[in-house]
């Protein structure tokens, strides 16, 4: 018996606007493919949320919105991950050309940029500090460097020990500069506290302290009060590398001096 005979109505005909309309269909929404680049941008967005301690290849993936099985087949380990988290700080980036003539203009320029760079994303000075710089892809910006170096007229024992001595100095700074963000992070809100500190309240404060120190126990301590404190890193991190580069400076052969030879 069929359901017309049952006396369930029959349906419709189609109206005549509907019988042009295509079938509709369901169309699942475009992925982008998984990639090391996706990955990476990731694993960044990760670390500038939780920090180091709170990266995991089980938070990347859930950023990515894949399972954790699927990062594995563009990374081998977060250990490889961290590493190209760091070499991707230097897309963009190239060394000059040396030039003696202007080779410490040259690393202040090199020193501030890694400097912003570090800290462009949270916690990168630490993975910094992790790794070395002598993978295929960073191998380059290293002889560029030593090339400064050498050329500037450095000795050889010094230009191989410049590199590492200028980069920790950077990476330690920056650290230092984290770790205080992190603390204030944490202290929300825009109070003073110790883990919060109001800067320029701070200096004063030290300052003063230092001053109000007994003259014949810390005279050193009383004379620089108003030096030891600052409240702009930024004077800080040039000072403390104008040091190292005047240091560097002094082991330059001396320039060759005598009598002018007669033309004759």
């Amino acid at each position: 018996m069929s359901d017309a005979a049952a006396g369930t109505p029959a349906p419709p005909p189609p109206s005549p606007w509907e019988r042009e309309r295509p079938a509709r269909t369901h169309i699942a929404p475009v992925r982008t493919p998984l990639s090391r680049e996706r990955v990476v941008e990731a694993a960044l967005t990760v670390l500038d949320r939780h920090g180091l301690d709170g990266l995991s290849m089980r938070q990347v993936a859930a950023e990515l919105g894949v399972a954790v099985s699927a990062l594995y087949a563009h990374v081998s380990s977060k250990d490889d991950l961290l590493e190209l988290m760091y070499t991707r700080l230097f897309t963009g980036y190239a060394m000059p050309a040396p030039d003696p003539e202007h080779w410490q203009e040259q690393l202040r320029d090199f020193a501030r940029a890694w400097r912003r760079r570090l800290l462009s994303h949270r916690d990168m000075a630490r993975i910094s500090m992790g790794h070395v710089p002598f993978t295929a892809e960073l191998l380059p910006h290293v002889e560029a460097l030593l090339a400064i170096f050498r050329t500037a007229g450095l000795p050889d024992r010094i230009a191989a020990e410049a590199g590492d001595l200028i980069s920790t100095y950077i990476d330690g700074f920056v650290l230092e500069e984290g770790m205080w963000r992190d603390r204030a992070a944490q202290h929300g809100g825009h109070a003073a506290s110790p883990a919060r500190p109001d800067w320029h309240e701070m200096t004063d404060e030290m300052q003063n302290y230092f001053a109000s120190l007994p003259a014949q126990d810390f005279p050193h301590l009383r004379a620089l009060a108003g030096l030891m404190v600052t409240d702009s890193s930024d004077e800080r991190f040039d000072i403390g590398l104008e040091i190292i580069l005047r240091g560097l400076a002094s082991y330059l052969p001396e320039p060759a001096t005598g009598p002018i030879p007669d033309a004759d």
